[in-house]
């Protein structure tokens, strides 16, 4: 398993990885965009962006990151990373398939990209995926299963993404919606010649959103790593927006409103690796302060009414606009 490799790291940040959604297109749903990015979304501007982020993150500590087929130009930024910086021979790259991106670098477009997770989208992405990171690819994962995805009962596809990982490469799914638990319980039931198909699993698990969290902990008792993704609610819990709750506690650290948000995931038995998805490098270095909160069990208890129900959370963020 590539992610034993973090085990190995001796700084407080090793579970925390960055995620490139929110730099790796002109265009994405997360709070604040605009401020952050400034005007210039320019291919160019944004390699320039991603490479200072993993700069910092690597600095720092950060061994995993993760992108995907249709976060713009992601994989492409973070090849190019790679190659030039040839001692990061520690990292752990992860992305994904099933979505297609679609904006054509646009952040007007109607639709910013296209969900399907059937085979032929597989073969088409994967060889798009290994054009670009070659054997630096560790984890390839179906990107937001739902419980309705072909993907659960997809035998032939599974044959595919089994031959994959007899080949080496670690096999992953992520989810999203309301139903994450369901799909994670689903998706812990495939098999491929006997053996459980699925390594790892990334969610959206926060402190809005915590429904997951029973079927999460049952995939990490099952041997699987657990990713976290959404960790900020897509900027619902930066300082700007975090409520009067989270906001009291980052008060009573001393850290920011993030880290503390960050930290509640954290210090979950079942959580492996917490993705940060800042989009500046002070953003990414204030979501690392998250590895230096320690929750006491009466700040944990106030942080766990800010839960909603699943269905008003997804509710909202598909509203989200895209900026």
């Amino acid at each position: 398993m590539p992610f034993a490799r973090l085990s190995s790291a001796t700084t407080p940040t090793c579970h925390l990885g960055l995620g490139l959604a929110a730099v790796g297109r002109p265009g994405y749903i997360n709070l604040d965009r605009a401020r952050d990015l400034g005007d210039d979304r320019s291919a160019e501007a944004l390699r320039t962006r991603t490479h200072e982020l993993l700069d910092a993150a690597y600095a720092q500590g950060v061994r995993y990151f993760d992108a995907a087929r249709s976060y713009g130009r992601s994989e492409e930024f973070l090849a190019d990373w790679l190659k030039a910086h040839p001692e990061a021979d520690d990292v752990v790259v992860g992305s994904k398939w099933g979505y297609t991106y679609t904006a054509d670098w646009s952040t007007h477009a109607d639709q910013h990209e296209v969900k399907d997770h059937t085979l032929p989208t597989y073969e088409r992405q994967r060889a798009e995926t290994a054009e670009l990171f070659g054997d630096r690819l560790d984890l390839y994962q179906i990107h937001s299963l739902t419980p309705d995805s072909p993907a659960l009962t997809d035998r032939a596809l599974h044959a595919r993404l089994a031959e994959a990982a007899a080949g080496g490469l670690t096999i992953g799914f992520s989810t999203s919606g309301p139903a994450q638990a369901d799909t994670v319980r689903a998706a812990l039931e495939i098999t491929a010649d006997g053996a459980p198909l699925f390594r790892t699993v990334q969610s959206t698990y926060n402190a809005l959103e915590t429904s997951a969290g029973p079927a999460l902990a049952e995939a990490h008792d099952a041997g699987l790593t657990v990713i976290v993704k959404e960790g900020m609610a897509n900027g619902r819990l930066a300082p700007e927006h975090a409520p009067d709750a989270l906001r009291d506690i980052a008060e009573e650290t001393g850290l920011g409103a993030d880290a503390v948000a960050l930290a509640l995931i954290l210090c979950r038995p079942w959580a492996g690796v917490v993705l940060s998805g800042a989009a500046t490098v002070a953003q990414l270095g204030s979501n690392l302060h998250a590895a230096a909160v320690d929750l006491t069990d009466d700040q944990r208890t106030r942080l766990d009414t800010l839960a909603e129900d699943p269905h008003t959370y997804w509710a909202r963020r598909g509203e989200l606009p895209w900026h």
